[in-house]
């Protein structure tokens, strides 16, 4: 074998290992809020990681996420797909579907969830540097999600993002008669509620 796939080979393997380990955040994040194990929760992002536009670190995450976990008592989330893209050795993106089921007093909310995320690799280990939350629906498991306006738990101070976030959604239904496949009124991504919902700063957009 030569240097050169030598060198080759060890660049493949690498990206083996980071994809594995990046693989399996996710599913970290999802069993560390299902269980409220805020410690080993804060433990998946990077020590530096930005909470607000005046905060940062893993105490400020620790106080912010401890009360938002506090917002749901029981929750389930599923994790149905990670797509994982290399930017360096030691910078990578994702894009997380879930879906997530949370009691909320006498309610059981579901909603669907894509996360898009950004890691980092500290010291050898992979973590988040952030998570972007964005939503298609929140509707209790009874309620058609059209007829809740997609949004019946509106605790992020923004529209369901989703499908409108998504680049290619918009220039594929421009010119399109969208009416004849949705009831639904079309709304711009993060249009902003009206109802005076407490907004979510972005690391802390769990669901």
């Amino acid at each position: 074998m030569t240097e050169t796939r030598e060198g080759d080979l060890a660049t493949r393997v690498a990206a083996i290992e980071a994809r594995l380990d990046i693989g399996q955040l996710p599913m970290r994040y999802a069993l560390a809020v299902d269980g409220r194990d805020v410690d080993g929760w804060v433990r998946l992002f990077v020590p530096d990681v930005r909470v607000t536009r005046e905060t940062s670190g893993r105490d400020a995450l620790r106080e912010h996420i401890s009360e938002q976990l506090s917002w749901f008592y029981r929750s389930v989330h599923q994790i149905c797909g990670h797509r994982i893209e290399l930017d360096s050795p030691d910078s990578a993106r994702g894009s997380v579907y879930c879906r997530a089921e949370l009691e909320v007093g006498d309610r059981w909310i579901v909603m669907a969830i894509c996360y898009f995320d950004e890691y980092r690799r500290v010291e050898g280990e992979w973590l988040f540097q952030s998570r972007r939350e964005r939503h298609w629906y929140a509707a209790d498991v009874v309620e058609r999600p059209q007829e809740v306006a997609f949004d019946s738990w509106p605790v992020s101070g923004l529209r369901p993002g989703l499908p409108a976030a998504f680049p290619s959604w918009d220039q594929f239904w421009r010119g399109r008669e969208s009416e004849i496949v949705t009831s639904a009124q079309v709304r711009t991504a993060g249009a902003p509620l009206s109802s005076g919902a407490p907004a979510a700063p972005s690391v802390g957009e769990l669901s």
